[in-house]
């Protein structure tokens, strides 16, 4: 089985946009020092608005405002909840997440399986058309560019912005910037509001474009893996780009292995076990030493490796579909815990206000 690596770029690109949309929105959320757990909530919501729309109204582009438009309805319950009733961040968020979930899986009673519009695409068949470089930068839908034209404009604002600087400056300590006269409860609102337009979107997008269709819990814990790319990204939108990239590669590859049902080589295991090795070596000498938590986690991966070397009799192993299916998912959880791993790193990058209820008084 050979997969065309034309395709796997172009469904990678796609399938990230979702996840890419949520997590830009989010990390503008952390920088302002609040930690919105509810994206999964804002995604679904999106989704079931935007079909619901596009269905009724025939129109992709009020499809993808009224994705918007539920996804910020539900960040402004969360911002009202903890910006000016000071609940607790982590427990709203959950609840917000809970919440949208049901409130999509009533509203999507009796539309799935109906029709929508097609969303043109910006360019000329004849530039999507042209070989190799027609199908990786033209042959996408115009959300699609917007995400990568977001993730700029997010790095320019923060970098380069007086109003990037401010954003910066309440989620380092809201105290000074409340001493300094800026609104931080005004100002953490209006960022909440921004990344529940932004998870919205990337929901719409998902049912309208991806899918084109709307299914109950489509978003199958995109929103959580979008909150884990920002920590993966060191909340630095660049990185968010290429987190978003690596999750929707594997998404891809996997899709493509299911539907070839792929088989792996009985050879491949004892060259899997050499690489896992060499991979600790590596890191070891970089790093002059291994944490000893890797250590537990990758010796039991190890005899794994050779007790399957041992007991199999083919010449092949077939792949369990559930596997595959949970890869982009699993990778994500490593990545994210080799990235973590790294305490002092992770902690002078997060914003020191992070999750902390703002009191005007103090």
């Amino acid at each position: 089985m050979i997969v065309d690596p034309v395709t796997l770029i172009v469904a990678l690109i796609t399938v990230s946009t979702p996840v890419l949309l949520a997590a830009i929105g989010e990390l503008v959320v952390e920088k302002s020092g609040v930690l919105n757990l509810g994206v999964e909530g804002m995604m679904i919501m999106g989704a079931v608005c935007g079909f619901i729309v596009a269905h009724e109204s025939g129109s992709p582009t009020l499809a993808f405002l009224a994705g918007m438009a539920g996804g910020a309805a539900l960040a402004l319950i969360f911002a009202v909840l903890t910006q000016l009733l000071m609940a607790n961040q982590v427990a709203s968020g959950l609840a917000l997440t809970l919440f949208g979930l049901g409130l999509a899986a009533l509203l999507g009673v009796g539309y799935p399986g109906q029709p929508i519009p097609d969303v043109a695409k910006p360019f000329p068949e004849a530039m999507r058309q042209i070989e190799v470089i027609g199908p990786i930068l033209f042959s996408h839908d115009l959300l699609t560019y917007v995400a990568v034209a977001l993730v700029a404009g997010v790095w320019f604002m923060l970098a380069r912005t007086r109003a990037g600087l401010v954003l910066r400056a309440v989620g380092e300590s809201h105290d000074a910037a409340h001493a300094l006269g800026y609104k931080v409860v005004r100002i953490r609102m209006l960022a909440i509001l921004f990344g529940g337009a932004c998870a919205g979107l990337g929901g719409a997008f998902l049912s309208v474009i991806r899918v084109e269709n709307w299914i109950e819990g489509m978003t199958a814990g995109a929103g959580w893996i979008a909150l884990a790319l920002v920590v993966f990204a060191s909340w630095k939108p660049w990185r968010v780009l290429l987190g978003a990239w690596l999750f929707g590669g594997i998404a891809a590859l996997q899709l493509r292995l299911q539907a070839a049902e792929a088989d792996i080589p009985v050879s491949v295991l004892p060259a899997a076990v050499w690489i896992i090795l060499l991979a600790f070596i590596l890191i070891s000498f970089f790093k002059r030493s291994i944490n000893k938590w890797i250590l537990l986690l990758s010796l039991p991966t190890i005899c794994m490796l050779i007790y399957l070397q041992m007991i199999l009799r083919g010449s092949v192993l077939p792949v369990p579909v559930a596997l595959l299916s949970a890869s982009p998912y699993l990778l994500t959880i490593i990545v994210l815990v080799l990235i973590s791993s790294d305490r002092t790193r992770t902690a002078l990058n997060a914003p020191a206000s992070l999750g902390r209820i703002f009191h005007a008084s103090t």
